[in-house]
C-alpha cells in the first residue's frame, strides 16, 4: 500500500508563495507520475501539475503555467510544487496523487490516479 502525505499548506497573501510537499511511502513505491490536484470550495477537483517519475517530464494546467514549478527527488520519494504569485483564485485544498501505470495522456484526469493523499489547504486573501 503507498501513503502520500501532503504539508506546506497555508494562509499567504495575494503575490506570495507557498511550498508543498508531498512524501510517499510504502514497501516498494514505483511510480509512473505524481501529480497535484486542487479542489476550490464548491467545484469539482482540478488538474494543477505532474511530473514522470522516471523521466522528470512535467506537465502544468493554464491557469498555472509560469507561476507554478512541479519537482521531485527520487532518493526521498517526494514531489514539491513551489507556488508563485499566488491569486485569491489558487485557494482551494491541494492533494497529491500517484499511480504506477498511468500514461503521459492521462496525467490530468484524476479518476486515473490510484493513490490519493488526504490534502492541505491553501488561501490566498486579497
Amino acid at each position: 500500500q503507498v501513503r502520500l502525505v501532503e504539508s506546506g499548506g497555508g494562509l499567504v497573501q495575494a503575490g506570495g508563495s507557498l511550498r508543498l510537499s508531498c512524501a510517499a511511502s510504502g514497501r516498494t513505491f514505483s511510480s509512473a507520475a505524481m501529480g497535484w490536484f486542487r479542489q476550490p470550495p464548491g467545484k469539482e477537483r482540478e488538474f494543477v501539475a505532474a511530473v514522470g517519475w522516471r523521466s522528470g517530464s512535467t506537465y502544468y494546467a493554464d491557469s498555472v503555467q509560469d507561476r507554478f514549478t512541479i519537482s521531485r527527488d527520487n532518493a526521498k520519494n517526494t514531489v514539491y510544487l513551489q507556488m508563485n504569485r499566488l491569486k485569491p483564485e489558487d485557494t482551494a485544498v491541494y492533494y497529491c496523487a500517484a499511480d504506477k501505470t498511468i500514461s503521459r495522456t492521462e496525467v490530468a484526469v484524476p479518476g486515473r490516479y490510484e493513490y490519493w493523499g488526504q490534502g492541505t489547504q491553501v488561501t490566498v486573501s486579497s
